[in-house]
């Protein structure tokens, strides 16, 4: 008997998926375990086995395409069963559906509803590229009286640069010659000053990320913390680590670590807001935002506290690498108390993060820097990190927020109290 697959809702946020690649066609033998389709959601390109088996007898979602989760992925069955009948029930719901959802509600008959899109696989959009650029003319405008047309200020730029004005051509109107001539004349070259672009679709990650910060954005207000933190000891630090463990960790690393070690002694920090309550975690688990070729992700490292540095280094290394190829999980990137940014190794000193709902703080992660600093009444180099706390005011205070940071400045810079039990 034939049985439908539908669109697997393969985490908490998703939506609509697109299905990446089909690993079988019509016509082939399905076993459960077999791996049916990669599937792209909000989070990550996954895939997906099948729980059932038979003959692949319809798809119902072509190979880049998008629809609705419980869409109509395929359908499982005999060979030769014939499915017409069960796509034409799920019309039927469908319309049936949409039917009872167009009809306006008895004690608001005077608001119009909008019925429900139709589910359909809707493709990407290819990337658009501007087919109308402006030009500039061959030659430049001249008045009777010989008089070459340009603006005040390209005939001051032309006379510091040494352009003849009669070589330029001009973009502006009737052939005026006008600043931005000047600035893209090239000498017995051809110059351009047509405008383009292209455009993409966003993918499904894109969408859920603009979504998820704007709530978190425009919902909580936020407030930031922003500590420097003398980063010499560390230095040495990591140095002696790699010299006795023979184990490559990173100052990312080290502030995790610091960070877990912080937030056991500072709960108020380690809070979720959930809407009409705070909830305090004992359990410290530590997401760490990752860049990735189509958007952000955050896998976590869950009782984080507990872990040495080493071990964290490897579970982070380890996600790394699964998140470049999109082999993480929704199990992943669930669960986090509290969350890392770290953009140093892009040369950024500071910036402030948006928090990632329900965690109640996020710390945004500078660069380590080389400055003047004064220890001991003298000026001498020191090495500074800045970071900076983003918190949600109906979770965190002020003071609760200072007291966090102060403690996570002085593990940082007394790397020793990393090992305290």
């Amino acid at each position: 008997m034939a049985e439908i697959v539908l669109m697997p809702k393969l985490s908490d946020t998703m939506t609509e998926g697109v299905v990446a690649e089909w690993h079988k066609k019509v016509g082939d033998k399905v076993e459960s375990g077999d791996l049916l389709a990669e599937i792209e959601s909000d989070k990550a390109t996954m895939e997906f086995e099948s729980f059932q088996e038979g003959v692949l007898l319809h798809i119902g979602i072509e190979a880049g395409a998008t629809a609705p989760v419980d869409s109509i992925l395929a359908i499982l069955g005999d060979e030769g069963e014939d499915v017409t009948a069960i796509l034409e029930e799920a019309k039927k719901k469908l319309a049936e559906s949409d039917k009872i959802e167009a009809t306006p509600k008895a004690d608001v008959p005077d608001v119009p509803v909008v019925p429900k899109t139709p589910v359909a696989p809707v493709a990407i959009p290819a990337p658009v590229a501007s087919t109308a650029p402006k030009t500039a003319s061959s030659a430049p405008a001249v008045l009777n009286d010989g008089k070459i047309v340009a603006s005040p200020l390209a005939r001051k730029l032309a006379e510091e640069k040494n352009i003849p004005l009669s070589q330029v051509p001009g973009s502006g109107d009737g052939g005026r010659i006008v600043k931005r001539d000047i600035e893209n004349f090239i000498p017995g070259g051809v110059v351009n000053t047509s405008e383009s672009f292209y455009e993409e679709g966003l993918n499904s990650m894109r969408k859920v990320i603009g979504q998820r910060l704007s709530e978190s954005k425009f919902s909580a207000p936020h407030f930031y913390l922003t500590q420097s933190i003398d980063m010499d000891n560390a230095m040495v630090a990591r140095k002696a680590i790699i010299e006795a463990k023979g184990t490559k960790v990173s100052f990312n690393d080290m502030v995790l670590k610091a960070t877990a070690k912080a937030l056991k002694k500072h709960p108020g920090v380690n809070c979720s807001f959930l809407g009409d309550r705070v909830r305090y975690n004992d359990h410290v688990h530590i997401g760490v935002a990752m860049a990735v070729e189509n958007g952000l992700l955050v896998p976590v490292v869950r009782f984080a506290d507990q872990k040495s540095l080493q071990d964290i280094s490897a579970e982070v290394k380890d996600y790394s690498v699964r998140a470049k190829d999109n082999k993480l999980t929704p199990d992943d990137w669930a669960g986090s108390t509290f969350t890392v940014s770290n953009l140093g190794m892009f040369g950024i000193e500071s910036f402030t993060s948006i928090i990632n709902s329900p965690d109640a703080a996020i710390m945004a992660i500078g660069g380590i820097k080389q400055v003047p600093v004064v220890k001991n009444n003298e000026i001498v180099p020191g090495n500074i990190m800045k970071v900076t706390l983003s918190c949600d005011h109906r979770a965190v205070d002020g003071a609760v927020g200072a007291a966090f940071l102060l403690t996570f400045k002085q593990i940082l810079e007394n790397p020793v109290l990393m090992y305290e039990l």
